[in-house]
């Protein structure tokens, strides 16, 4: 056998019905005629695709289509089976029809399928065996696709865009479970961070009114007025009086007259805050002004809860983002204390960073991560820990 020469083209009629035998089965076919007259002919053959026979003269025209009955006899029963045909071929001399079966279901498959085959196996067909035939499941679902030597191009580059995707898709999920599971058991973030800046404040020396002379900008230079107070008189002398000078005469003339003093900075500073506003009274001592070193190294502190007490430890590298920029900065712990709030608790660390930090960012929120990164040493005190 030459297998150069094999035809792959060929289809077997169990995956597609490419050819039907045709078997002399005696039978019947019943229709309405083009004038609605009842037309029935011996069957000449039949197939599992169509049927012909033969009228002497032709009963209806090529291409037409007509619904009738089949009918067969079996044993002393008669089958009459429905179908819907279409003339496909037609002989005006001899009037031979072929005709060819459409929308046949599933049961009438079957039972032309199983009259057919026991005709050619030579066996007398029953009821008992129609009855069979008609209650099983004679049909499998189809294949799915095409053979490789069968798809196009664009069908193959479909399927390799498609294989692609998914693969892509999967490798994307499985990386987006790789870094939610590092950053589960490697990275620790803290609850709360912001640049923090020491700043200073100006008190009220006397009981009196406030008059701020900050520019706009709010900058200040070492020892320039940064506002301007009154107070009474006898604010000012109060403890200085004897009892005879304060009399109420000269106590009324003390409370009239006003002194005013001037309060200046102590450093080349910004004013970040005013507490009490223009014009308002002030007690002794209250808080006027809140100013930040302009010079000052800023630093970040952040809040962290009592359970990473083993990763907030003094030396331990961070990082941080500050808003307004796309790269992490990066710094060490300096120190840690222990917060106590009711019954919570947390850590307070300050973080001094390796570059320095502007002092107008003072206040402004941080996010801070600490990236430990995967070692030997941590497995091995997480599986002591574990009684492993």
């Amino acid at each position: 056998m030459n297998t150069a020469t094999l035809n792959l083209n060929v289809v077997h009629e169990s995956e597609a019905q490419r050819q039907h035998a045709r078997v002399k089965l005696p039978g019947k076919i019943r229709f309405l005629g083009p004038n609605r007259e009842t037309i029935e002919q011996r069957l000449i053959d039949i197939s599992a695709g169509g049927f012909s026979f033969a009228s002497g003269k032709p009963v209806t025209q090529q291409g037409a289509f007509h619904r009738g009955k089949l009918l067969f006899q079996l044993d002393s029963l008669g089958l009459a089976m429905d179908v819907e045909f279409q003339v496909r071929n037609l002989d005006p001399e001899t009037g031979r029809t072929g005709c060819q079966f459409h929308g046949l279901g599933a049961r009438e498959i079957a039972t032309l399928r199983q009259l057919i085959t026991s005709h050619l196996s030579g066996e007398l067909v029953t009821v008992g065996d129609m009855i069979c035939t008609l209650q099983r499941d004679n049909f499998t679902k189809a294949r799915k696709g095409k053979g490789l030597a069968q798809q196009t191009v664009f069908e193959r580059l479909r399927a390799v865009s498609f294989s692609l995707a998914i693969f892509i898709a999967g490798l994307g999920a499985f990386g987006l479970i790789l870094k939610q599971l590092y950053g589960l058991y490697f990275v620790t973030h803290a609850e709360s961070g912001m640049v923090s800046v020491p700043s200073m404040e100006v008190t009220m020396p006397r009981e009196g009114t406030v008059q701020s002379l900050v520019g706009p900008d709010g900058l200040v230079d070492n020892g320039a007025p940064i506002a301007s107070f009154s107070a009474s008189m006898l604010e000012m002398l109060k403890g200085h009086l004897s009892e005879e000078q304060l009399n109420p005469a000269n106590v009324e003339k003390l409370f009239t007259k006003q002194m005013k003093g001037t309060l200046t900075s102590p450093c080349d500073c910004k004013v970040v805050a005013q507490r009490v506003a223009n014009g308002q009274f002030a007690s002794k001592g209250e808080v006027i002004f809140e100013l930040l070193p302009r010079d000052a190294a800023a630093t970040v502190e952040a809040r962290f809860r009592y359970h990473d007490f083993a990763k907030v430890q003094p030396g331990t590298q961070i990082s941080f983002s500050v808003p307004g920029e796309e790269q992490p900065r990066y710094g060490r712990i300096v120190s840690s204390t222990l917060q106590a709030e009711g019954l919570s608790s947390d850590i307070r660390v300050i973080i001094q960073p390796e570059q320095p930090l502007d002092s107008s960012l003072a206040g402004q929120p941080v996010e801070v991560v600490i990236d430990r990164g995967p070692s030997y040493d941590w497995l091995i005190d997480k599986a002591v820990t574990a009684g492993i």
